[in-house]
């Protein structure tokens, strides 16, 4: 750990609240286990989401202190999904609540032989596809020091306004000094209505 902290130029632990900040979207997960989607009488209930799901692993598997900047609905699947983020040891201090747009769902089934496994996505008008530049006091959030800043292509894939936010946000890490990463994930659910994978690529 030292030696890779040496060649990412990572800044030093002691001096860091936490070692990665992550903006994405926590979703809730439902997952009929050995049933199918659309027969099934019942769902297991997880959290989920690309960027967050990095945060998430990093603490409940390595031990690191990780946050999550998002936005949630302000109700109670909104509290759900903010109850499973800190069971899962990530720092919530950084979730904006709103009263507007709601919190994103989606279903997954296992594959079962030669059957693939099937999703379904449920997050259109999300709270955090609403969000835009200069909302969030990104010199504050650094400033309490950051040593890793991850998003990536799903969280920009949200809505017109996202990869601003992406942007600005990861502007302010390099600032600070915070190592990048941002990773390249495509999802044609969200931009096919946006110019699909060309839109993305000229975004990324």
């Amino acid at each position: 750990m030292n030696e890779l902290s040496e060649s990412l130029d990572l800044k030093e632990r002691s001096d860091c609240r936490w070692d990665l900040v992550s903006l994405g979207e926590i979703l809730l997960r439902f997952d009929p286990g050995d049933r199918r989607i659309h027969n099934t009488g019942s769902f297991n209930v997880w959290d989920g989401g690309a960027e967050y799901n990095v945060a998430a692993n990093l603490s409940r598997v390595f031990g690191h202190r990780s946050a999550i900047a998002t936005v949630l609905h302000d109700n109670s699947l909104g509290r759900l999904a903010e109850g499973l983020a800190r069971g899962s040891g990530v720092d919530t201090s950084l979730i904006k609540w709103s009263e507007e747009g709601r919190n994103g769902l989606y279903f997954i089934e296992r594959g079962q032989g030669v059957r693939a496994p099937l999703s379904a996505f449920d997050r259109e008008n999300t709270a955090v596809s609403r969000l835009t530049a200069g909302e969030i006091d990104w010199p504050s959030v650094f400033g309490q020091g950051v040593r890793w800043f991850h998003t990536g292509g799903i969280f920009a894939g949200l809505s017109a306004s996202t990869p601003a936010v992406a942007a600005e946000a990861m502007k302010a890490a390099k600032e600070s000094g915070a190592v990048v990463s941002y990773d390249l994930n495509y999802r044609d659910s969200l931009w096919g209505k946006r110019g699909g994978r060309e839109a993305a690529n000229e975004v990324n």
